[in-house]
C-alpha cells in the first residue's frame, strides 16, 4: 500500500477506461433511455436496491470479517463495467441498451456508491478512526467516475473523427495499463491475497452468479424480450471491479478493503462466460442449419 503503483497507477488506469467509455457516448445514449423505459428501470431497480441487499444477506450469511464485509458491499454498489458491453456482444445482447445502462449506471453511482459504502461502514465498524466517504471523498468519487466520461463525451461531440479514430487505441492502451497495474497491485499485496482468496472465492463466485441470474430472470418474467434480458444480465452481473478497487485502494486508503473486488474481477470472466452460454438465443444458432435443409 502507498506504491505509485496503487495510488497513482489504478486512478489513471480508470481515468483512461472511463475516457474510453466517454468517446463512445453521446447524449443519445441517454436519450434512448426513454424509449425503453420498462427495461431500464427494471435493471435499475435490481442493480440498485435488490442486489445491495441480497449482497449483505451473503455477507451475514458468510460472516464475513468487517472490512471484508465493507469492500463487498462496495462491490455491490459499483455500476457495470464496461466489459458488460463486450459480453452482451459475444451473447447477442441488446449493445444499445448496455450502452445506455452503463451511462446511466455511472452517473447513479456517484450518489449511490458513498451512501452504500457509508452504511456498510456504520453498520460493520471496520475501521476506528473513520466515518467513511464524507463530502469531499465522495467528490473524489465523482472526479473519478465522471470527468473522464465528460471529456470524452466532448471529444466526441466536437472532435467525431478523431474520437472515432481514438476509441480503439484508447480501449487497447487501456487494457494493457490495467493489466500492468493490476498484476503489479497483486504481487505487492500477494501474501494478503492468497490469506484471504480461499474465503472470497465462494462468495464472489455465488454473488456473481445471483447478480447475472436476477439481471436475466427478473426481466425475462416481466415480459422484457430476451436480447434486452441478456443485455441486463451482463449489466448487473458484471460490476466494475476496477472501480472498487481504486476507491478502497486510493480514496478510502485500504488495501484489504480492495479484496474482494480484486478477487471477483479474475473469477467473474469465467463465471460470465460460463452463463453467458446458458441464456444465448440458440435458434440463432439453429438457423444457418435450417436454411440449408430448407
Amino acid at each position: 500500500m502507498g506504491s505509485a503503483l496503487t495510488t497513482i497507477g489504478l486512478p489513471v488506469a480508470l481515468g483512461i477506461i472511463m475516457l474510453g467509455l466517454g468517446l463512445s457516448l453521446t447524449l443519445a445514449d441517454f436519450a434512448r433511455v426513454l424509449k425503453q423505459p420498462k427495461a431500464v428501470l427494471i435493471a435499475l431497480v435490481c442493480q440498485l436496491l435488490v442486489l445491495p441487499a441480497i449482497c449483505f444477506g451473503l455477507v451475514l450469511l458468510f460472516q464475513l470479517p468487517p472490512v471484508l464485509a465493507v469492500g463487498m458491499m462496495m462491490l455491490a454498489a459499483s455500476p457495470g463495467g464496461t466489459t458488460a458491453n463486450l459480453y452482451s456482444h459475444l451473447f447477442r445482447g441488446d449493445i444499445a441498451l448496455n450502452i445506455s445502462l452503463t451511462a446511466v449506471n455511472s452517473v447513479i453511482a456517484v450518489i449511490t456508491l458513498p451512501l452504500i459504502t457509508n452504511f456498510a461502514i456504520m453498520y460493520f465498524e471496520p475501521f476506528d478512526d473513520q466515518l467513511g466517504l464524507q463530502w469531499a471523498k465522495a467528490l473524489e468519487v465523482f472526479a473519478i467516475v465522471l470527468l473522464p466520461v465528460a471529456v470524452g463525451m466532448l471529444i466526441r461531440r466536437f472532435w467525431p473523427k478523431f474520437a472515432d479514430g481514438m476509441d480503439r487505441p484508447v480501449r487497447i492502451a487501456s487494457v494493457i495499463i490495467l493489466i500492468v497495474v493490476i498484476a503489479g497491485a497483486v504481487a505487492s499485496n500477494w501474501s494478503l491475497l492468497v490469506d484471504n482468496f480461499a474465503q472470497l472465492s465462494l462468495i464472489t463466485i455465488l454473488f456473481c452468479l445471483i447478480s447475472l441470474a436476477l439481471g436475466y430472470v427478473v426481466p425475462r418474467g416481466l415480459k422484457i424480450e430476451r436480447r434486452q434480458a441478456i443485455a441486463t444480465s451482463f449489466e448487473i452481473g458484471i460490476h466494475n471491479a476496477t472501480l472498487a478497487i481504486v476507491i478502497a485502494q486510493s480514496v478510502l486508503g485500504s488495501t484489504e478493503l480492495s479484496l474482494p473486488a480484486a478477487v471477483y474481477g479474475v473469477l467473474m470472466f469465467f463465471v460470465a462466460f460460463g452463463f453467458g452460454f446458458l441464456i444465448r438465443d440458440r435458434s440463432r444458432d439453429r438457423a444457418p442449419a435450417d436454411a440449408v435443409t430448407s
